[in-house]
């Protein structure tokens, strides 16, 4: 619904646009036609007479989805060869806007025909339709290359400038806030669905008559289901749009979630989770894209910890009310899915009534299309529309990125591999809470999910890091401009998890030398604060490390990323009862805690090597 209005707002204000700058083109025309009649336009290039030709600098920026010519639109670039033998082959010439003109200028070379024939050289010559390419601002008329098909002139279209009102940078701040909560939504509900089952396990077990390490597979699949569905995702949202893939993915995961909640027995419950999963993978890998496309680098620094948060806030709720169902006489633990499935429905509905457009390509798209209408000139394209390609060989070529980044990518197997470890060691300390409050303390599951509020405060506590480092990336940023740069170093990106890091092997050792029944359970929780501080700060920096890295493709890397690190969680889920179970908390937190201890100088080493290893990578952005 609000794509759709959006849609036709695009219309109004490129009507506004066009009617604007129409009679510079007109006049343009008019000019161009007269100096035809001269005496002097037989032996030379005609260069029209526009007084608004700074009007024609390219301002566009690529980080806002535009494209850039590099240079100034000169009027000799919108200028055609006559060639009478083209005539019919360029169907005639090009398409006129304005009747009376197209006459007049009709008529005028016929006046100047005579002249024409006895010219030795062949004058040049500027259609109506071309006036008006070079008058609207930005659009870069230049000719097809041979790979994008066709031949003759293109005008490509972009912003109108760089306070263009449907740039969404340009939105304003609560328009843009209001967008990214939406998105926020969605990762805090598809993370509430990954871990509302976990905290009803003994109901669930009893029901389907299944070990304990079965049923945890129903948390397990759906965290590779998470993998499975990043790879379509991120792609699908670069070639049709954010939106339609946002809605598209949250329905059917809705409808899978119901399904698992009437499933009749476990291996239909596991199917239903795994394809549940999959389409609730959408928010890890677009969510960034999003986010990118609705807020400057140096805003994202406060922008994405609001969806980073949110992101987390979802696994750490879902065992709190997981929790309580699971011990109340009064419901079944199916229940865990019917609520996840209210939630999700009025999220769903946010999305679809107030969420607009965000992706750069599909709003010029939009803005293309409009102008072809009004003009009647099938010359105006979207960067994305100028290739002569189908929608399903681009599809193709977009599902097959994630494959090629993962594979081929410095960055992308570094990060991932990173990424892999700290999930592992998450999801490992996650599935010991049971053991740590409900075997040493004796919570009951309720109270024993109330205690993940605990790693949700140390979530927020990250976010105070927030003010310091939006300071130090306006002074890099103004310094880098003094030296002629324009943007952070994606390294700049790295310092929530250089603070961050060190708190997870600290919060392990914590945790697991103070677990004893003789020791408060205030200790225990306290370390939990530390670990949620630390996971999120680590989260914050490798997001958006990889979004500065590969802007355009930053949802397809995003893919790659998760998916290598969701099926290894997923695993582990599995492992990690078996490894309480024969280690006991103390040992497997010992564990844990040297493993991420062993990873604490990664986020530095990146810092230090980060611009050797994006110049070894083929998509990352050098500079």
């Amino acid at each position: 619904m609000q794509s759709f209005l959006q849609y036709r707002r695009f219309a109004k204000h490129v009507k506004r646009q066009y009617e604007r700058d129409r009679s510079k083109a007109e006049a343009l025309a008019d000019s161009d036609s007269s100096e035809l009649t001269s005496p002097s336009s037989s032996n030379a290039v005609n260069t029209p007479k526009f007084s608004d030709a700074r009007d024609h600098f390219d301002t566009r920026d690529p980080e806002k989805g535009e494209q850039s010519n590099g240079r100034p639109l000169d009027a000799q670039d919108h200028a055609e060869t006559h060639d009478p033998d083209k005539e019919e082959e360029d169907g005639g010439g090009y398409a006129p806007i304005h009747a009376a003109a197209t006459s007049r200028r009709a008529s005028q070379r016929e006046e100047a025909s005579e002249d024409m024939s006895r010219a030795s050289t062949v004058p040049t010559r500027t259609s109506m339709g071309t006036a008006l390419g070079t008058t609207l601002t930005g659009i870069d008329i230049r000719d097809r290359s041979t790979k994008e098909g066709g031949d003759g002139k293109v005008f490509v279209v972009g912003y109108e400038s760089e306070n263009d009102m449907m740039n969404p940078h340009n939105w304003s701040v609560f328009t843009r806030l209001a967008a990214t909560l939406n998105i926020a939504f969605i990762g805090w509900i598809v993370g509430f669905a990954s871990s509302v089952d976990s905290a009803a396990l003994m109901q669930a077990t009893a029901d389907f008559g299944v070990s304990e390490v079965t049923e945890s597979l129903a948390t397990g699949i759906f965290l590779i289901g998470f993998g499975v569905g990043a790879l379509f995702a991120g792609p699908v949202s670069e070639t049709i749009g954010r939106n339609p893939v946002y809605i598209a993915t949250l329905s059917l995961y809705m409808v899978f979630v119901m399904a698992s909640a009437l499933a009749p027995n476990i291996g239909a419950q596991l199917a239903f989770r795994f394809i549940a999963g999959c389409f609730a993978a959408t928010p890890l890998v677009c969510a960034g894209g999003s986010i990118s496309d609705l807020w400057n680098p140096l805003e994202r620094v406060y922008a994405f910890p609001v969806f980073a948060n949110a992101a987390f806030m979802g696994p750490v709720f879902g065992p709190i009310i997981g929790g309580f169902v699971g011990e109340s006489s009064l419901v079944s633990w199916r229940w865990c899915d019917w609520i996840t499935l209210i939630i999700s429905g009025l999220v769903l509905s946010l999305v679809v009534f107030l969420q607009p457009e965000t992706y750069a390509p599909v709003l010029l798209k939009w803005k293309a299309t409009h102008l072809r209408k009004l003009t009647g000139d099938d010359r105006y394209k979207a960067e994305i529309e100028i290739r002569d390609v189908s929608f399903l060989k681009r599809l193709g070529t977009a599902l097959y990125r994630p494959f090629v980044l993962t594979f081929s990518e410095p960055i992308i197997i570094l990060v991932a591999l990173y990424l892999t470890v700290i999930y592992v060691i998450l999801f490992t300390f996650l599935n010991g809470y049971t053991f740590v409050f409900a075997e040493t303390y004796g919570f009951s599951e309720g109270i024993t999910g109330l205690v993940f509020i605990g790693i949700g405060i140390g979530l927020c506590l990250a976010s105070l890091l927030i003010p310091i480092i939006y300071k130090w990336a306006k002074d890099d940023l103004a310094k880098i401009r003094e030296q002629g740069g324009t943007r952070l170093p994606p390294e700049f990106r790295l310092w929530f998890a250089m603070f961050g890091a060190p708190a997870i092997p600290v919060s392990m050792f914590w945790m697991g030398w103070t677990d004893y029944s003789w020791i408060s359970y205030w200790s225990p929780l306290g370390a939990s604060v530390l670990f949620g501080y630390g996971i999120l700060c680590v989260f914050i920096s490798c997001y958006q490390y990889i979004i500065d890295s590969y802007e355009s493709y930053s949802a397809s890397a995003l893919a790659s990323v998760t998916f290598i690190r969701y099926v290894a969680a997923g695993g582990m889920v599995e492992v990690a009862i078996p490894f309480y179970r024969n280690l006991g908390v103390h040992w497997t937190l010992t564990i844990l805690g040297a493993l991420s201890a062993l990873l604490v100088p990664v986020p530095y080493l990146f810092y230090h090597f980060g611009t050797k290893i994006r110049a070894r990578s083929k998509y990352a952005v050098v500079k």
